[in-house]
């Protein structure tokens, strides 16, 4: 999905709530020549009933995004819990009653040419209205990329770094103009890693299995979550370990996740359908769940929710959220 901002819409722009259309950066900056800059994408859902905005997990993307920051020398100079008191009132200053992305990016912010990195940092977060990222109501055809996905001791890809996403941005285009949804990449061992912008998981045999930490993945909270919904709520246990390639065609289920993409369900690889060519059951379940927790409606996940236009405070709400056990 492409999401085009409404210039009128409120963003947080150099310590003000202005219109996107004020927000400019000088065609110097250095992140824009360079990749220098290190973002987050955080998710929000609108329940109707309840007309209640949650905001998914800010805290652990806040802490998160000032971690990765610290990889290229950003200083982030708020708490993650004062950054979830802005989105929340980002929010309520542009009256949202929908689903959204937000998007905050720190960058190195001098105006030269020149690649040595300094102490002139910025940022900003952006909230849009959005809907799905990738349509995966009756599942995705996914395809293997010839781009490998990029080393971490090349750029680390836990740190979504700007310049990182050229390389996702290839093996995505890619895989669209070979008919595909979505493309899966492999790390230079030859195992696979991830999709373009998504964790990737898959079933075996009653185990969910998904790459681990160190095979050049994003650290993602999404791909914790659905963990947590796997072990708690279905009793299914998730193992690390490498992936070949050739599993992904003779595996019984098959989906990605992340902040945009939610809980997408795979059902074909390189023309191969898995197993039946359906969604399976125990995605179909995780599914539900994962939709269900983020709009509110399983109280057992509240704690990872921040609301809007309710309950306490955001600043209240986000120190009271404990640290995930496990950020990957």
């Amino acid at each position: 999905m492409k999401a085009d901002a409404d210039p009128n819409l409120i963003c947080y722009f150099d310590g003000q709530y202005i219109p996107m259309r004020e927000a400019r950066i000088g065609i110097l900056t250095h992140a824009l020549h360079y990749g220098t800059g290190v973002f987050e994408g955080i998710r929000a859902y609108w329940n109707e009933a309840q007309e209640e905005l949650y905001i998914l997990r800010p805290t652990e993307h806040y802490r998160r995004w000032k971690q990765n920051c610290g990889i290229l020398h950003i200083d982030i100079p708020h708490s993650p819990e004062d950054l979830c008191s802005i989105t929340a009132e980002l929010a309520r200053r542009n009256h949202f009653r929908t689903d959204l992305y937000i998007r905050p990016l720190a960058y190195k912010s001098a105006e030269r040419i020149g690649v040595a990195i300094d102490d002139q940092d910025a940022f900003f977060i952006a909230a849009v209205p959005y809907g799905e990222y990738l349509h995966s109501e009756n599942g995705l055809h996914a395809g293997v990329s010839s781009w490998r996905r990029i080393e971490d001791n090349a750029i680390p890809p836990r740190a979504k770094i700007c310049g990182a996403y050229a390389n996702s941005a290839l093996a995505g285009d890619e895989a669209r103009r070979s008919g595909f949804d979505e493309a899966i990449l492999l790390n230079e061992s030859g195992h696979v890693t991830e999709g373009a912008t998504c964790n990737l998981f898959m079933l075996r045999k009653g185990r969910l299995i998904t790459p681990a930490v160190t095979d050049n993945i994003l650290e993602g909270i999404t791909r914790d979550f659905i963990r947590e919904l796997a072990a708690h709520e279905l009793g299914i246990e998730t193992e690390e370990r490498p992936i070949a390639r050739s599993e992904l065609y003779v595996c019984d289920e098959l989906f990605l996740t992340g902040t945009a993409v939610g809980l997408a369900p795979v059902v074909r690889v390189d023309h191969r359908p898995i197993a039946s060519g359906a969604i399976g059951e125990v995605t179909h379940r995780l599914r539900q769940l994962y939709f269900d927790a983020t709009h509110g409606r399983l109280p057992a996940y509240r704690k990872w929710l921040l609301p809007v236009y309710g309950g306490p405070s955001p600043h209240e709400q986000c120190a009271e959220q404990a640290p995930l056990t496990s950020v990957a």
